[in-house]
């Protein structure tokens, strides 16, 4: 049943006669990557309550899903993520320089989803809002990542359009929901397209042959893509082998859930060579299709060598168009192939809402925190003390 929110706006008579509104303050967070220093790394400030767009909806932000990007070190040639595998950042390491901080700007090092992660309360609907608009004031909602979404970690945040916006069952907490829009849905479409190219490479093949799967990271990404693809590829259980390639031993232990998952460590302290032929051991050879989250050239070189002729590796767009020019030439060389994956579609989302609310998808751990606590939350995201996701509350109203 929506609930009744109490309007934030108030108004006051100007010297000339005119009504004039008077915006109030709300809260906003700013999220960056802790430093070496030891500096504080999660800022609040007071901002402007945004006005109510005529044909959208003013938020009120609830959850929001936590993370952050980590910064480069200058005695690195490439970075590495201090992040836990609770955060879509866990298995992130950026060879490329982070955009200008800007004040007031929600999140300063621009995550991968820099609190895209959101599910909150239809506080306001604009005054050109039609009745057949299918939502009400008090509409537990979360909002499709679309482009030029404002940043999440704030108290209220305006939508232009309603179209963005996709209601909340009743019976999902919106912690649970908050984790939908980004990862979980990044996830379900890298899901779809291995799955189309394993339909495919089943078509051809003889009937006793299996398709083997490499997914290579145990952060937030890597739970929901085996949460999901358990789903999906339930009717192809005798076709089709998966394994996980883990740095972390708590992503070993949540991937150790799925009984027919194989996993293997991909511990940092040895070569090359002794992980790639540990890899290819637990996947009983070559491999058809990688998904790989992670973002070095290292990660790439790895799941190439474990990818036989033929074989995939769905990459997240922005990292495929970053390191696919260093490997072209190597992938033409082994008749390989390698696939940007984009963030999904606003119906996958809907599909996705409604798989979790009936149970189909079970939802990887996570655990919520007051906003007030973010600067705790970090910390210890910092030293892997969350397991599974973190996320931010802003309102208790579940």
């Amino acid at each position: 049943m929506p609930v009744e929110i109490e309007s934030i706006n108030s108004t006051h008579i100007a010297s000339n006669g005119e009504t004039k509104k008077m915006n109030k303050l709300c809260r906003q967070l700013s999220i960056e990557s802790p430093s070496v220093t030891g500096r504080d790394c999660v800022f609040s400030f007071d901002v402007p309550v945004p006005d109510v767009p005529i044909k959208g909806a003013r938020i009120r932000v609830v959850c929001a899903g936590a993370c952050y990007h980590p910064k480069r070190s200058p005695s690195l040639g490439s970075l590495t993520s201090v992040s836990s595998a609770s955060s879509l950042a866990t298995e992130s390491s950026v060879e490329c320089d982070f955009p200008v901080i800007l004040p007031h700007y929600g999140v300063r090092d621009a995550a991968l989803f820099p609190g895209y992660e959101v599910a909150g309360i239809i506080e306001s609907l604009g005054s050109g809002v039609t009745d057949d608009c299918n939502f009400v004031v008090g509409d537990r909602v979360i909002l499709y990542p679309f482009e030029g979404i404002p940043n999440g970690y704030v108290e209220y945040l305006v939508v232009h359009d309603l179209k963005y916006l996709i209601k909340v069952p009743e019976n999902m907490s919106l912690s649970i929901a908050a984790m939908l829009p980004a990862g979980a849905l990044l996830a379900m479409n890298t899901v779809f397209a291995a799955h189309e190219h394993v339909q495919q490479l089943l078509k051809e093949r003889a009937e006793d042959q299996v398709c083997k799967i490499l997914i290579v990271g145990t952060g937030g990404l890597a739970l929901w893509t085996l949460r999901i693809a358990a789903y999906y590829f339930s009717n192809m259980q005798n076709k089709v082998t998966i394994t996980v390639a883990s740095l972390r031993d708590d992503g070993l232990l949540m991937a150790q859930e799925f009984q027919q998952v194989n996993v293997v460590e991909w511990n940092e302290g040895l070569y090359e060579k002794q992980l790639i032929e540990r890899t290819m051991d637990a996947c009983q050879g070559q491999v058809d299709v990688v998904i790989d989250y992670g973002t070095t050239s290292r990660s790439l070189h790895r799941s190439l060598q474990c990818l036989g002729k033929g074989g995939v590796v769905f990459l997240i767009k922005e990292v495929a168009d970053r390191l696919l020019p260093k490997f072209s030439k190597r992938v033409d060389e082994r008749q390989q192939n390698i696939k940007s994956i984009e963030p999904g579609s606003l119906d996958q989302l809907s599909e996705l809402v409604q798989l979790v609310a009936s149970g189909k998808i079970e939802p990887p751990p996570h655990t919520v925190y007051p906003a007030e606590q973010a600067m705790d939350v970090v910390h210890k995201l910092c030293h892997s003390e969350i397991q599974g996701r973190a996320i931010l509350r802003f309102y208790p109203t579940d």
